[in-house]
């Protein structure tokens, strides 16, 4: 019987992992998959943050007419509607793609009352601001305390 006898190469398997982990980065961040008419998904990126008196919802929508754009609020549910349309030429032939496109619908949940008579909307070089009045009750009230 014949024993054969390999060289031990510790990090063989280790190079082996980084060749799987790098395969498997790639095919995550590749573009995103498309639904139905090679429209890809895309939602727009939001910041919500507060003052004393009123919350601030911030949405980038770098490309949309304001006037594609539909907010709605409906009992402590804001939506936010609209949708991006590709820019394409005749002639032109897209050999690379990473801007999204098509429909989208952002929906935020409020957790404390706002006053919808005056909610406000901004838009101004793709950032689309809305200010939400914050009621009475939902505003914060500092209690003092006597020290004797």
């Amino acid at each position: 019987m014949v024993w054969g006898v390999a060289p031990w190469m510790p990090f063989r398997d280790l190079e082996q992992m980084r060749r799987e982990m790098d395969r498997l980065l790639d095919s995550f961040f590749e573009r995103r998959p498309t639904r139905g008419e090679g429209v890809s998904e895309w939602l727009p990126i939001l910041d919500i943050s507060e003052t004393k008196g009123e919350y601030l919802i911030k949405v980038e929508l770098p490309g949309i007419d304001p006037k594609e754009i539909e907010i709605s609020l409906t009992n402590d549910l804001l939506t936010i509607k609209g949708e991006k349309k590709q820019e394409k030429g005749e002639e032109e032939t897209v050999l690379f793609a990473e801007r999204g496109f098509g429909p989208f619908n952002r929906t935020v949940r409020l957790s404390r009352p706002v006053e919808s008579d005056k909610i406000n909307a901004n838009f101004k070089n793709g950032l689309l601001t809305i200010t939400l009045p914050k009621t009475e009750e939902a505003k914060k009230k500092e209690i003092k305390i006597k020290v004797e």
